[in-house]
């Protein structure tokens, strides 16, 4: 029997020293996690009653450690890190469902967001408000080779405050026009930029029987988009075209127009080639205190075609695209995926694991929402594996290994003498 138990030791030292050479082996891999060697002891149930022979040692399991491993900054936007719970879900080439903690992702030349394996990282797509547009996550892609398209102006936001000690403009001496101006660029449906210059003229109220009711002569701005426009902008009010005129109470606010009915203003574009600009004019922040003309903020929604220019991704996995116009558009997010029993996870080939009976099926999730953790991009988690401790681990193992050779010299030499009786 010492030959069998003999030999169960070698069985079992080698598959310790195999684990340990395959932790060895990933310790610079990165999202690798160590695994560990589990024995149990064999007992024969053929022995005498009471009795509690041992018949040498077994390999119970090899289970994997998925302590966390430590941040390693890149600076690449997208290598990404979990700092946390949770597995990145991907589909391999074959289309298995698999999980991994390698977050060194790349794209390829559809745009897809893949592993080093050309697996594909899944998400949820987002839409316009940033809302998923599916429970069901896909392959996340990045439209490298499509313009972002041009998008008319359809708001224009203003704050400013108008000097309460300006000169009603027909008082002499007049005050130039140009003196109360600012301006700003609007862009048309082909994206093809349109000046707009706006001008405020202070003037007295003249009393009328429809509109507004009349206020203090002094806190009344015409507003102009040229030097020599001969009447206010106008808009439409209930189909009524209507002059563009800032009315302020005796304290400085406006009151007229308010933010429950702002103009809608149309800026002409040049050549009739495409529709004239119609855009909401907010001025619903504007003020009129005794102090210099300002303007604080004057900012307008539309934008000309732009190229990518750079992918990034957040701490919540949202997946932003910047183009070359300036705007950024919220593409996607990285989901994740965690299991009741991770151990039980089956490795697979390019640092990934496959659900099994054992681990349970996969607990879907956004970062940083439950027991999910935060995501790092430009950085990478790398491997758990202590190579100090793998090298003396090794050295035991290789201990153990000569002890059970030894117990099977000895049984051998106990056989030989037996043999050589005479």
């Amino acid at each position: 029997m010492g030959f069998q138990t003999g030999l169960a030791g070698l069985n079992a030292s080698s598959k310790r020293l195999d684990v340990i050479g395959n932790n060895i082996a990933n310790a610079s891999t990165v999202g690798a996690k160590s695994s560990r060697a589990e024995f149990a002891a064999l007992v024969s149930s053929a022995g005498a009653a009471g009795s509690s022979e041992g018949i040498g040692v077994a390999v119970a399991t090899v289970s994997q450690q998925f302590t966390q491993g430590s941040i390693n900054i890149t600076g690449n936007s997208l290598d990404v890190a979990i700092n946390g719970g949770g597995f990145f879900q991907i589909a391999t080439t074959d289309g298995q469902s698999a999980y991994t903690r390698d977050g060194q992702f790349k794209l390829d030349r559809q745009g897809n967001v893949v592993t080093n394996q050309n697996a594909n990282l899944m998400g949820f797509t987002l839409d316009a408000t940033g809302t998923p547009t599916s429970i069901t996550p896909g392959k996340l892609s990045v439209p490298t080779g499509a313009l972002l398209p041009a998008s008319a102006t359809t708001t224009i936001s203003l704050e400013m405050n108008l000097d309460a000690r300006a000169k009603i403009a027909a008082t002499a001496p007049v005050t130039p026009r140009t003196t109360y101006g600012t301006a700003l660029t609007t862009f048309d449906a082909q994206g093809k930029e349109v000046p707009l210059n706006l001008y405020f003229v202070k003037v007295a109220d003249t009393p009328a029987s429809a509109g507004p009711p009349v206020v203090l002569a002094s806190n009344n701005w015409e507003v102009y988009d040229s030097l020599t426009a001969a009447t206010p902008i106008q808009y439409d009010v209930s189909g009524t075209p209507t002059s563009l005129v800032l009315r302020f109470d005796s304290s400085g606010t406006l009151i007229s127009p308010t933010a429950a009915a702002l103009p809608q203003i149309t800026i002409p574009t040049p050549g009739g080639i495409t529709p004239d600009i119609v855009a909401t004019l907010d001025v619903s922040k504007t003020s009129q205190f005794a102090s210099g003309f300002a303007v604080t903020n004057l900012t307008q929604n539309g934008y000309t075609s732009g190229d990518l220019t750079g992918v990034s991704i957040d701490q919540k996995g949202i997946l932003t695209t910047t183009y070359s116009n300036g705007q950024t558009q919220r593409l996607a997010q990285i989901t994740l995926a965690d299991f009741r029993n991770p151990q039980g996870l089956a490795p697979i080939s390019g640092g990934a694991w496959v659900e099994t009976f054992t681990s349970g099926q996969a607990i879907q999730g956004k970062p940083l929402e439950g027991k999910f953790g935060e995501l790092r991009a430009g950085a990478l988690e790398e491997s758990n594996v202590d190579l100090t401790a793998e090298l003396v681990a090794m050295m035991t193992a290789q201990r153990s290994y000569q002890a059970n050779v030894q117990t099977i010299k000895t049984q051998d030499q106990a056989v030989q003498a037996l043999v050589n009786l005479r």
